[in-house]
C-alpha cells in the first residue's frame, strides 16, 4: 500500500513513539514487580538491583556506540534491528525461570532498548525536514515517553494483578512487531557518508570503571578487604584510561572543554541532581509502599501516580518559566523542590499514623520538582554549545543520566539495608550479630514482610528508619547539587532563553 508523505510521517512518528514507550515502561513498570520477583524467583536483595542496573548500565553502555553504527550502516537498519532485538530480550526475561538468566536478560534488554531509544532521536531529526514540524514531532515523542514513564508503576501493579509478573516482559514482544511491521513502510533510511569512527576504547575504558564502581558498591561488603581494594584499583585505572584516550582522540567521544561553559556544567548537575534523588528513588518506593504501609501491588501504583504523574504534568509549565526567567533560575529552582519534597517524604514517614496521605506532600513537591527541571535541563545542554557539537553534548547529557541512575540504584540500597539493620540491632534481642542482622536487612529491603522471630513492629521500624535515611540522602543531595549549579549559572555567562518546540528538549528523560 501507497501512502502519502503526510500519512508515512504520521505511521513513522508512531513507530518511533511505540520505541519511546517500551523503552519507558521498562524503566518504571518494572521496580513495583520486585517484591514477587523476590517471592516467585527467589532473588536476594543484590539480584534485584541488578536487575534495575544491568538495564541502565547497558543502556549507557550503548548509547556511546549506537549513533556511530547508526551513522555508518543506516539509522532505520539498526533501529528495525535493535525493535526486533528489544522483542526477542523481553519475551527471554518473561520466560526466565531464575534471577540469573533474568538478569542475563535485562542485560540484554538494556543494550537493545538503549539503540532503540537513540536511533529514534536520529529517524526524528531526517523524518521531519521541516523545521516546526519537527518540533510537534520531537513534542508528541516526548509526551508518549512521559507516558511509558510516568505509568509505569501503575501499568506494572495492573499486569501483575491481571495476568502476573512475566507480562511486564512479555508485552512487548507483540508491540514490537507492530513497531517492525510500521517502521519498514514508512521510516525513510538515512545515514553518514563521512562516519567511520567508533571510539571502542573510550566505550570500554569508561564501560568497565563504571560496572567497577557500581559492582563495587552493591558487593563490596562481602568481597573482602583485598579483593574490594583490587576492583577499586582497577576501577580507577579504568576510568583513567578513559580519560587518557579522550584527550588523545581527534573527535573524541566525551569532549571534556565543553565543561568550561558554565551553562552547560550547571545543565549537567541537573541532570545528576535527578538521578542522585528522584529516579533511583522509584526503584524502593514501592517497596516502601507495599512492605511499609501494606499497600496491595494495585494501590501501590495508584499512589505512585502522586510521584510520577506531576512529571508529565508540569515540564511545559518548566519550558515556559525557563524562557521567561532563564534556566539559571528554573534549573537550581526545581532541583530545590525536588529536595524539599524528600524531605517531607521524611516527614510523613515518621508521622503518628503513616500512610499515603502522609506522604502525598512529599511525593507532589518531588513530582513537580522534577517536572520543571527535565525539559530545561535538555534544552541547556544542547543550546549551550554550538549546534555542530549537540550530539555530543547530548550523548554527555544521557551518560550522565544512566550512569549517575545505576550508580545511586546502587548507593541507596546500601544505605536502606544498613538502616534497617541499625533499627533491628537496637530492637533485636542481645547477642544477634550484625552480620546476621545486616542479612535479614537485605530480606526485608527487597520486600520480605515476615522474617523470623523479631519483636512485634520491627520490620516496620527497620523499614522506617532505613527509607528515612534514603529520604535524607536523596534530599540533601539535590538541595546541595541545586546550590552548586545556581553558583555555575551565576558565574558564567547567562545561558541563552531558547525558542519553544525548537525539537531538541521536547523528549522526557531520566
Amino acid at each position: 500500500m501507497t501512502h502519502s508523505p503526510a500519512r508515512k510521517n504520521t505511521l513513522a512518528l508512531f513507530a518511533m513513539c511505540l520505541g519511546a514507550l517500551m523503552f519507558g515502561l521498562e524503566i518504571t513498570s518494572v521496580p513495583v514487580i520486585l517484591p514477587s520477583l523476590e517471592k516467585v524467583l527467589h532473588g536476594d536483595f543484590q539480584q534485584l538491583q541488578w536487575v534495575m542496573n544491568a538495564y541502565t548500565l547497558a543502556c549507557t553502555t550503548v548509547l556511546m556506540a549506537t549513533g556511530t553504527l547508526a551513522d555508518r550502516f543506516g539509522r532505520k537498519r539498526i533501529f528495525m534491528i535493535s525493535v526486533a532485538a528489544f522483542g526477542a530480550t523481553s519475551a527471554l526475561c518473561g520466560l526466565a525461570d531464575n534471577m540469573t538468566l533474568l538478569i542475563a536478560g535485562r542485560l540484554l534488554q538494556g543494550l537493545a532498548g538503549g539503540a532503540m531509544l537513540i536511533c529514534s532521536i536520529a529517524l526524528l531529526s531526517h523524518q521531519f525536514q521541516d523545521a516546526r514540524e519537527r518540533g510537534r514531532a520531537f513534542a508528541i515523542w516526548g509526551v508518549v515517553s512521559g507516558i511509558g514513564l510516568g505509568f509505569g508503576p501503575l501499568v506494572g501493579s495492573a499486569t501483575i494483578a491481571l495476568a502476573g509478573w512475566q507480562w511486564i516482559f512479555l508485552v512487548h514482544l507483540p508491540l514490537a512487531l507492530v513497531t517492525l511491521a510500521i517502521a519498514a513502510g514508512t521510516i525513510a533510511e538515512s545515514r553518514d557518508p563521512d562516519a567511520s569512527h567508533l571510539d571502542a576504547a573510550g566505550i570500554l575504558t569508561l564501560s568497565l570503571a563504571v560496572f567497577g564502581l557500581v559492582y563495587l558498591i552493591t558487593q563490596g561488603a562481602t568481597l573482602g578487604l583485598p579483593t574490594s581494594v583490587a576492583i577499586a584499583a582497577a576501577t580507577a585505572i579504568c576510568f583513567a584510561a578513559f580519560l587518557f584516550s579522550e584527550r588523545r582522540q581527534a573527535h573524541p567521544m566525551f569532549d571534556f572543554s565543553v565543561f568550561r561553559n558554565r551553562s552547560f556544567s550547571g545543565a549537567i548537575l541537573g541532570c545528576i541532581a535527578m538521578n542522585v534523588s528522584y529516579w533511583p528513588f522509584m526503584i524502593y518506593l514501592p517497596i516502601y509502599l507495599q512492605t511499609g504501609l501494606g499497600y496491595d501491588t494495585l494501590a501501590t501504583g495508584l499512589c505512585l501516580l502522586a510521584y510520577t504523574l506531576p512529571a508529565l504534568i508540569f515540564p511545559p509549565l518548566g519550558e515556559r518559566l525557563s524562557l521567561r526567567y532563564g534556566p539559571g533560575a528554573v534549573i537550581p529552582s526545581g532541583l530545590a523542590t525536588i529536595g524539599l519534597g524528600f524531605i517531607a517524604m521524611k516527614l510523613g514517614s515518621i508521622a503518628a499514623q503513616p500512610s499515603w496521605l502522609t506522604m502525598l506532600p512529599g511525593l507532589l513537591l518531588a513530582g513537580i520538582g522534577i517536572g520543571i527541571t527535565n525539559t530545561p535541563v535538555t534544552n541547556t545542554t544542547t543550546a549551550s554549545v554550538l549546534p555542530s557539537r549537540a550530539g555530543m553534548a547530548s550523548g554527555i547529557d544521557m551518560s550522565a543520566r544512566l550512569i549517575t541512575l545505576a550508580v545511586n540504584i546502587a548507593l541507596m540500597g546500601i544505605i536502606l539495608v544498613e538502616g534497617i539493620a541499625a533499627a533491628l540491632q537496637r530492637a533485636a534481642p542481645t547477642g544477634a550479630g550484625l552480620i546476621q542482622l545486616r542479612t535479614v536487612a537485605e530480606a526485608i529491603a527487597a520486600g520480605q514482610a515476615v522474617i523470623g522471630n523479631l519483636p512485634e513492629g520491627a520490620i516496620q521500624h527497620g523499614l522506617t528508619a532505613g527509607f528515612g535515611l534514603v529520604m535524607i540522602y536523596g534530599g540533601v543531595a539535590a538541595l546541595i547539587l541545586a546550590i552548586l549549579s545556581l553558583v555555575l549559572f551565576r558565574s558564567g555567562r547567562q545561558a541563552p532563553r531558547l525558542c519553544p518546540d525548537d525539537g531538541t528538549g521536547s523528549g522526557y528523560a531520566l
